[in-house]
């Protein structure tokens, strides 16, 4: 249990000795370091290209320093393990000062920047994120300099359910894969039987599920043992308090929903309308994210998801 309590927090605990284990010996790249640097650029215009045709978004930009006071920026979770830079704006020798910090996430600066867009129902917006997280630990996976893209649509109070979330997974899941035969159509040697394409279709698994099959397991090892079974997978209900106590993976109360109720393909009570597209990597011989994402909260299900957190002074905010 207390393995499994540790591996919520997931990159804000880390132990080298335990990465030094896993970390392949014999890798040697595909690609030069010119022809990387290519391939990057080609994948990630190929997907921000055809993200926003997919998902009807336009680019905007975004800020990397935000007002303490908003409450906009991203706390990435809700036990206050990851805190974000903070420093003092004089401003005008201190007549009108301000306490700012550095990004984490644009996860809630997206709603305020929908409304402030005129972003109609079906209309949306994405967005090159430069973000800094410096409580991370610091491995294969992750670096506290963030690049992510960070994207919304305007959706209906009729689309908040669990059958929309799948739609536009398997929309995105379509754009990684097609961005994959993009890339190897430039550079053919990416092709290999060294190294899997992705699978075609994409599986929705409830965490609970996943629980089910390996309950003595900490969280990222039964995702590993997961998706070597199912190379790729869309883990949903990520927040909840599942059925041994613990959440999946420690979830903000202010953005995505992970309170609603759900029902399994069988009939049995769920929760949670977010989730994570995990994939096997065949490098690191273990699971791999590839977003973090979800329905968003409305009036309703946030203030249940901060009263469950201990946070309901949230509320004097103006974000929320």
């Amino acid at each position: 249990m207390a393995n499994k309590k540790a591996d919520l927090a997931g990159p804000g605990i880390g132990d080298y000795d335990e990465l030094e284990k896993i970390l392949p010996q014999d890798y040697s790249p595909l690609l030069t370091p010119k022809e990387t640097q290519k391939a990057i650029f080609a994948v990630k215009n190929y997907i921000e290209e055809n993200l926003c045709k997919e998902l009807n978004l336009m680019m905007v930009q975004v800020p990397l320093i935000v007002d303490v006071e908003s409450g906009v920026n991203d706390m990435l979770d809700r036990d206050g393990s990851r805190t974000p830079i903070q420093f003092h704006i004089s401003n005008d020798y201190d007549k009108h000062p301000i306490n700012a910090q550095v990004v984490q996430a644009a996860t809630k600066w997206k709603r305020v920047a929908l409304k402030q867009f005129g972003m109609k129902v079906g209309e949306g917006l994405c967005t090159d994120m430069r973000a800094v997280r410096k409580d991370y630990f610091l491995d294969h996976d992750h670096s506290c300099y963030v690049d992510q893209w960070d994207w919304e649509p305007v959706i209906t109070e009729e689309q908040h359910n669990l059958q929309y979330l799948k739609e536009v997974v398997e929309k995105i899941w379509k754009v990684l894969k097609d961005a994959e035969t993009h890339v190897q159509q430039f550079f053919p040697q990416l092709k290999t039987d060294k190294y899997p394409d992705l699978p075609d279709k994409i599986i929705f698994l409830h965490a609970e599920d996943i629980l089910d099959k390996y309950p003595d397991l900490p969280r990222k090892q039964h995702e590993t043992e997961t998706v070597k079974e199912h190379p790729a997978i869309f883990i949903y209900g990520v927040g909840w308090t599942l059925k041994d106590g613990y959440p999946h993976e420690m979830r903000a109360p202010d953005y995505d929903d992970w309170v609603t109720e759900t029902k399994s393909e069988d009939g049995r009570p769920m929760h949670g309308l977010n989730g994570d597209i995990l994939v096997w990597n065949p490098v690191t011989k273990r699971r791999h994210e590839l977003t973090s994402m979800g329905i968003r909260v409305n009036a309703d299900t946030l203030k249940k998801q901060l009263e469950i957190t201990g946070q309901i002074d949230f509320l004097k905010f103006p974000y929320h």
